[in-house]
Order: C-alpha cells, then sequence, then structure tokens
C-alpha cells in the first residue's frame, strides 16, 4: 500500500513537472511568433551586416513566412494540446469528474498568463533583441516540421481557392515603399519627426514613382533667346535673366538650335573685348551659333530618379522635354529635382513676388495656378487628389469641367476654390480654404 502511494506521488509530481515544461515551452512558441513577425527585417539586416549572426538567422526564417507561422503554431498547438490532457487526466484521478472543469480553469489561466500574454510582451517590448535569441533554437524546429508544414499548406490552399482566394507566397502584403511611406507618417502624426524632415524623405522616396512631365517648367514660362536677335540685345537680355541658361531657337521656338550658356557668352565677350582693345562693337561679331551647346532633350514620361542618373552621367543640369509627338513641352534641371527632396532652393534672384503660396488670414491660401498639386500638399499637409491633374489649376478646370471665370467659386475635396485672376485661358491666381 505504502508502494503504491509512492508512485502516486511520483507520478503527481512527475505529472506536474511535465505539464510546467509543456506551458514553458509554449511560452517560447508564442514569443517567437510575436517576435519574428513583429521584429524590423531592416534592423535585422543592419544588425547581421554588424556581424550579428543570430539576427543573420532571424532574418533567414523571416524569408518564408508562412513555412516559420505554420511549424510556430503547429508546436505550440502540440504542447497545448498535450498539457491539457496530462491536466485532465492528473485532476481527474484526484478530484473525479470534477477535475475536468478544475483542470480547464487553470490550464486557461496559466497558458493565458504564462505562455501568451507573459512572452508576447517580453518579445514586443525588444522584437529583434528577441528575434535572435530565439532565431538558433527555433531553426531546427521549422525544418523539422517542414514536412508536415507543407502538407497543412496544400491543404489550406486548396480549400481557400474553393472560395475564389489565391495565396502568393511570394507577395508581400506592403511593399517595402508603402512600409517606409507609413513609418514615416506615423512617426510624424506621432510628434516623433518633424514636417520638413519626413518630406525631404518621402520626397526622396517617390523619385521613381514621379515623371519629368510633373516638375518640369512649362514651356510658356520659358525665357527664350532668338537666334537672330542682334549680339548687344541678346548680352542685355542674359545680363538680365535669372537663369543661367538659356534655350536659342530659329524662326519659331519648336526649333531649338542650342542652349545658351551664360558663362560661356561672357568667356566669348571677354575674349573679344581683350583683343579688340576694349571696343565693345567687336562683340557684333560674335555668332551665336558657336557658342551655344547642343540641345538635350528628354521624354516627358521619364522617371525623376533615371533623369536624375542621366543628369549626373551626362555632367549636364538642363534638359528640354518633348512631349510623345516630339513637340517641345517645357524644361527641367537637375536643381528642380532636388528640389522636390529638400524643398525650395532660393537665391538673390528669387522675389517675394514669385512666391507660388501665400498664406492669408482665416486659414486661406493664395496659390500661383501653376504650382503643383504635391507642391501645395507639402506646404500645407493637406491631401488633395493629383491623379487628374499636376498643377492647382488643372485640378479646378478637370473638376468644374470648363475654365472658370474670374470671380467663380466651387467646393469639392473639402476645399473652397475661389478663381481670383484668370489671363486669357490660364489661371493664374486662385484662393484655397478648407472647408
Amino acid at each position: 500500500m505504502a508502494e503504491a502511494g509512492a508512485l502516486l506521488d511520483t507520478a503527481f509530481w512527475v505529472t506536474i513537472a511535465c505539464i510546467l515544461m509543456l506551458i514553458a515551452v509554449s511560452g517560447f512558441f508564442s514569443g517567437s511568433e510575436t517576435a519574428l513577425t513583429a521584429s524590423s527585417r531592416g534592423k535585422l539586416k543592419s544588425q547581421e551586416d554588424k556581424g550579428d549572426t543570430r539576427a543573420g538567422t532571424a532574418l533567414k526564417l523571416t524569408e518564408d513566412s508562412e513555412r516559420l507561422i505554420g511549424a510556430i503554431l503547429l508546436g505550440n498547438n502540440l504542447v497545448n494540446i498535450l498539457a491539457a490532457s496530462l491536466a485532465t487526466a492528473l485532476f481527474t484521478r484526484l478530484f473525479g469528474e470534477s477535475g475536468v472543469a478544475l483542470a480547464t480553469l487553470m490550464m486557461t489561466v496559466l497558458v493565458l498568463v504564462f505562455a501568451e500574454v507573459l512572452p508576447k510582451t517580453y518579445a514586443i517590448t525588444n522584437p529583434e533583441t528577441a528575434a535572435g535569441r530565439v532565431a538558433p533554437v527555433l531553426r531546427p524546429i521549422v525544418a523539422i516540421f517542414a514536412p508536415v508544414v507543407n502538407v497543412v499548406r496544400f491543404i489550406v490552399r486548396r480549400v481557400l481557392a474553393l472560395f475564389g482566394v489565391r495565396i502568393d507566397p511570394d507577395r508581400h502584403v506592403l511593399s517595402i515603399h508603402e512600409e517606409i511611406a507609413g513609418a514615416l507618417a506615423l512617426g510624424h502624426s506621432e510628434g516623433m519627426l518633424e514636417k520638413e524632415h519626413r518630406d525631404r524623405l518621402l520626397g526622396a522616396l517617390d523619385l521613381g514613382e514621379r515623371t519629368v512631365e510633373e516638375i518640369m517648367l512649362h514651356r510658356s514660362q520659358i525665357e527664350f533667346i532668338d537666334a537672330d536677335t542682334p549680339m548687344e540685345e541678346v548680352i542685355a537680355q542674359c545680363v538680365q535673366s535669372s537663369h543661367s541658361r538659356l534655350p536659342v531657337f530659329r524662326g519659331e521656338q519648336e526649333n531649338i538650335i542650342g542652349v545658351l550658356n551664360v558663362r560661356d557668352l561672357m568667356r566669348e565677350v571677354h575674349h573679344h573685348l581683350s583683343h579688340g582693345k576694349g571696343r565693345l562693337k567687336r562683340v557684333r561679331h560674335l555668332r551665336l551659333e558657336s557658342i551655344v551647346r547642343p540641345p538635350y532633350f528628354v521624354p516627358e514620361t521619364t522617371p525623376l530618379d533615371e533623369q536624375m542618373r542621366h543628369f549626373l552621367q551626362r555632367r549636364n543640369h538642363f534638359a528640354l522635354v518633348v512631349d510623345e509627338y516630339g513637340a517641345l513641352h517645357g524644361l527641367i534641371t537637375l536643381e528642380d529635382i532636388l528640389e522636390e527632396i529638400v524643398g525650395e532652393i532660393e537665391d538673390e534672384y528669387d522675389t517675394a513676388e514669385s512666391t507660388p503660396l501665400l498664406t492669408i488670414e482665416g486659414g486661406e491660401v493664395l496659390v500661383d495656378g501653376a504650382m503643383t498639386i504635391r507642391d501645395l500638399n507639402r506646404a500645407t499637409d493637406w491631401s488633395l487628389p493629383d491623379d487628374e491633374a499636376i498643377t492647382v489649376a488643372g485640378l479646378l478646370i478637370h473638376e468644374a469641367q470648363q475654365i472658370p471665370q474670374q470671380g467663380q467659386v466651387f467646393g469639392f475635396h473639402g476645399f473652397r476654390f475661389e478663381v481670383v485672376e484668370r489671363v486669357e485661358n490660364r489661371l493664374t491666381r486662385l484662393r484655397i480654404r478648407a472647408l
């Protein structure tokens, strides 16, 4: 009788030890799931580059998230079910039929606190560190469970296919671009990132998504030089201009024969004056065609990041933009692209009158109609759509389905638009405020 009691005591304590061990293993699986799914792949990659091999192991595990989650869930369910079965058997032996209810209550509390909340709370506080610690242990477990997980994966996909759901394991739910943009927006909304820093990072991020047409200077605003203009007038125009490069045409503006760099012109003027003993009439003999540089044409659909790369490779910071028919559409410079990242670059030639945006009382803004919607959104933190139009005036014309008259007022997208000034068919000045 005494031997039976001893065996019963031994079995009791062994069972208790097994249950506690299984709860600890369950906590390991739960914490591993949270750590590996919440950790940033970018941070893990950075740690791996610094020599952290555990971070590299965690990064490899997260490459196939479906297999990883399947293995973790399989192991977690196995140990939870086994722990619950042992607890039920133990409590039934001790308390009879009421032991089932007691085992359910006890296991619910233990699993909830020690196998779910506690490990997941620890893992979420520093997911990259936790992921690095569990990855070496979890890697062989994932490999062992791989055949079973593959079978489960096959069954799940076939069931989902019956409901028209197709799973692509290589497709990320969010692209890297969207993840970074979302993190920047979240950081700004929580006050951890200043608006100007957010705008600069988003500007650099969006270069590949935007085209030359969106930021170019339209041909109606380009300052040209007529090749048949007397040289004295050309020199005067270049001296008075705020631009260092001017396109040169002959006959009509579509016929661009080159681009005049003011520095090249001044060099030639100095050369002629030096050899002509300072006589200004010598500059009349200058031939504009011998000074201008060949024009560089680019399509209006060129992405900004690609165009910036071309500028740097060609060591040329000025390009003329043509449309699909080859007609001159505008011009773009390297500075225009850089301004999409760092914001407006102003020098001593930029005047207050040329400012496209002016904030007035009552939360209203006075906007140049040629200002791009993107620039307006960045300056005011608004979210006007730019899918159908590039400029603010283009948006108003698109929504109104007409060219509005001066003084007309419209309301759409939660904003009030008033046409302040119209020149011919161009809306040159608009007053906007949020409703």
